[in-house]
């Protein structure tokens, strides 16, 4: 049964397809989660946070500046990551932290190559992904804050970066995710800041393919002269491609989840075709589950219409980036035509494969994040995935006529079922900042701590969208919910 709390989503679905039918969505203006203002100070309010009956939330830490992971060591201490950076192009310190026993927090390891976006404890050390400027990285962070590189250099120098890890088995799980949109770089690469730090950066595909030869013309950011640009898929900004010209596979590469031995060596593809594999986490049953943020409506390739994914992975399997949504190819001009552009269309000659169905289908511009899966009694809900979700990004990643995410969400694996968890009461849905209210801004994390009866969720920030990102440095927030009582 769904919660009261779930029906404005329903009916503001139902609102959305009809206008868009009516071709009305052109002409509204968007109404994103953080298309709104916030003056500080973020004040904070448990009780502003709806739960299912019989769970409570609490603020665990406060005054973090970009928090992005969570994790605990061998004696169940609670350890912090900062990311260094936000979309918007602002770079802070990405830094461990410990809480300690009067709740402040001491600095274990600072670095110089953020964001560092997700964090594991295995092996009696921590494991950190991230970085994009000097390019992708996986860290080993002793306890004492010595920092040893283990993997360097990965393609993460473009929209998105290197994500995870999860360790099982020896091995170190990570995301990659791709460097544009939809493969094509463009002009919408130079407002996120990279193209103009890294011109010669493009998706870099895990096995070889063959493009179909669509190129597209967009303005050119690197010209003072106003040119236009003609570029492909899979190659540098400004570069044209040809109709069965081979773009070769190699590895790491984008758009992929990879693995390595915990001391770097054996870097091995697990598989590949997503967009942006954010969170990673492994069941009880040792499923490897992936959150994949999806298209956007930007950028010489827009696609209309895509919601984030839910995948249960298989090694080996290719799913679908750039030329499918889940299991439907992007040549499906009536969905994925964005309104008043030409239509996506495909950019490859061949495919791998025919992609299989996701677990779950998850918001459009929800940005599903990281993610975990209940593993105890204690917490109840055991094999069901949780993920935090983030928020839109209107009108930067496209536009929404009402806020997407700003959540947690329950997932039953085997219905594809998705539940409200943890979201802000109010007769409508948004970030705390949006709604006037104390609650949740923008989820980023989700994690159970080592025994599976509380889980730990990791809020960014608020981070209101003008014509770029304004993140506010100084709100992230750490909570915590448990089981108030037994059912």
């Amino acid at each position: 049964m769904r919660s009261p709390h779930q029906r404005p989503i329903l009916l503001s679905a139902a609102v959305l397809a009809a206008l868009v039918l009516a071709g009305c969505f052109p002409f509204l203006p968007s109404q994103g989660g953080g298309q709104t203002t916030f003056e500080p100070p973020r004040e904070l309010d448990p009780a502003d946070v709806a739960l299912p009956a019989g769970y409570r939330i609490e603020v665990v830490a406060s005054g973090l500046t970009f928090p992005t992971g969570v994790a605990f060591d061998d004696e169940g201490r609670v350890f912090v990551l900062e990311a260094g950076y936000s979309y918007g192009e602002v770079f802070t310190t990405p830094r461990l932290l410990r809480l300690e026993d009067d709740g402040e927090f001491s600095v274990v390891a600072a670095g110089q190559n953020p964001p560092w976006n997700g964090i594991v404890f295995a092996e009696g050390a921590f494991y950190v992904a991230g970085g994009t400027v000097d390019g992708g990285q996986l860290l080993r962070i002793e306890p004492d804050g010595a920092i040893t590189t283990l993997l360097d250099d990965l393609p993460s120098r473009g929209d998105h970066h290197t994500n995870g890890p999860v360790a099982s088995g020896g091995w170190l799980y990570f995301g990659q995710g791709t460097a544009t949109n939809s493969a094509v770089v463009g002009a919408d690469n130079a407002d996120f800041g990279w193209l103009l730090r890294h011109p010669e950066v493009h998706d870099v595909p895990c096995e070889d393919l063959t493009l179909i030869g669509r190129n597209f013309r967009s303005s050119d950011p690197l010209s003072e002269a106003g040119d236009r640009a003609v570029t492909g898929a899979f190659v540098p900004f400004g570069t044209p491609t040809e109709a069965g010209q081979v773009v070769r596979g190699q590895l790491p590469c984008n758009g992929a989840v990879m693995r390595v031995r915990t001391d770097g060596s054996g870097l091995e593809l697990v598989a590949w075709g997503f967009r942006n594999p954010f969170g990673l986490a492994f069941s009880p049953d040792g499923e490897l589950y992936v959150s994949d943020n999806q298209y956007d409506l930007r950028g010489s390739r827009p696609v209309f219409g895509t919601g984030d994914l839910l995948w249960r992975v298989t090694p080996g399997t290719w799913y679908g980036w750039p030329d499918f949504h889940a299991e439907r190819p992007l040549t499906d001009d009536d969905h994925f035509r964005p309104p008043g552009e030409p239509a996506p269309g495909s950019v490859l000659e061949r495919h791998p494969q025919i992609p299989p169905a996701p677990v779950a289908r998850l918001g459009v511009h929800s940005s599903s994040n990281g993610l975990d899966v209940s593993r105890s009694p204690d917490f109840g809900h055991v094999g069901d995935v949780f993920i935090a979700q983030f928020g839109d990004l209107a009108p930067v990643a496209g536009k929404v006529l009402a806020p997407v995410g700003f959540r947690v969400v329950r997932v039953e694996p085997a219905s594809g079922v998705v539940h409200d968890f943890a979201v802000n009461r109010s007769g409508e849905h948004g970030p705390a900042s949006r709604l006037g209210t104390r609650g949740l801004e923008r989820p980023v994390a989700a994690r159970f701590d080592p025994d599976g009866s509380a889980l730990y969720v990791v809020d960014f920030g608020v981070v209101t969208v003008g014509d770029a990102p304004e993140p506010r440095l100084g709100t992230g927030v750490l909570w915590r919910i448990v089981r108030s009582e037994q059912p």
